[in-house]
């Protein structure tokens, strides 16, 4: 990644979090009759570009969806290369990463990933702790439901342990015992690939965030349409259930 200083093109009210889902390797890969892994690692390198393009466009906080609590359904085959992919990807951006400024932080479940890849995730994690560019999160062996329900089952032995008076729990209890409770919640949720679902990510953070689900592949997302979306994002009338008068 390059260390030069970017002149940021902030569109006005644009969003300060912006969310993917990164869909379609698969099928980009198939279209060009490789194998699906090709896919995931044209993939891998379009996320340096995202990254990058962040701060042109004024959003401080990308979060990626890598990996799913539902992707290990997949072929064995799969399951194992896109675990290698990432430790390569680690091991590979760690040090660009840091030197671009970005902090990177993972959400989701740890326990079922292999001892080397959680070795990988919390290294990255601390070289790059003191970076302010840009606030990266990856979200690998993540599921929504999932993260609810191992926050509900934190904070209810808080509850039993006496931590925590059940009398006070509310809806802004709960986003404190979230894999996010550091991050504010998305402002723009994207889905790639042309599916017009959420899959089960970030479910409870991003219930006012705006969504845009297009048709391009992963792999050819590129920075242009990126801005292009965070541009038109600041043209939504955002009322959060309200009516303005």
């Amino acid at each position: 990644m390059s260390t030069a200083e970017i002149q940021p093109k902030i569109a006005p009210g644009g969003p300060r979090h912006v969310a993917i889902i990164m869909d379609g390797n698969g099928r980009w890969a198939t279209q060009r009759g490789r194998p699906r892994l090709f896919g995931h690692h044209a993939g891998a390198k379009r996320v340096r570009e995202i990254v990058e393009a962040c701060p042109d466009v004024g959003v401080e906080y990308l979060t990626i969806f890598a990996f799913s609590t539902e992707n290990w359904k997949r072929t064995q085959v799969e399951v194992a290369g896109l675990m290698s992919l990432f430790r390569r990807y680690i091991s590979k951006e760690m040090r660009s990463l840091s030197e671009y400024g970005a902090r990177v932080r993972f959400i989701g479940d740890r326990d079922k990933l292999d001892d080397k890849l959680i070795k990988l995730m919390g290294e990255l994690e601390a070289h790059t702790a003191h970076n302010t560019r840009i606030n990266l999160t990856i979200a690998l062996n993540y599921g929504g439901r999932d993260e609810v329900a191992r926050a509900t089952h934190r904070l209810a032995q808080d509850v039993a342990s006496g931590k925590l008076d059940p009398d006070s729990v509310d809806e802004e209890t709960l986003p404190r015992y979230l894999d996010t409770h550091v991050l504010p919640d998305p402002d723009l949720v994207i889905r790639t690939s042309g599916e017009a679902r959420i899959s089960n990510f970030l479910l409870w953070q991003s219930a006012y965030a705006e969504y845009e689900f297009i048709d391009t592949l992963w792999p050819d997302f590129t920075r242009e349409e990126f801005a292009r979306l965070c541009a038109a994002y600041g043209g939504r009338d955002r009322r959060f259930g309200a009516v303005k008068t």
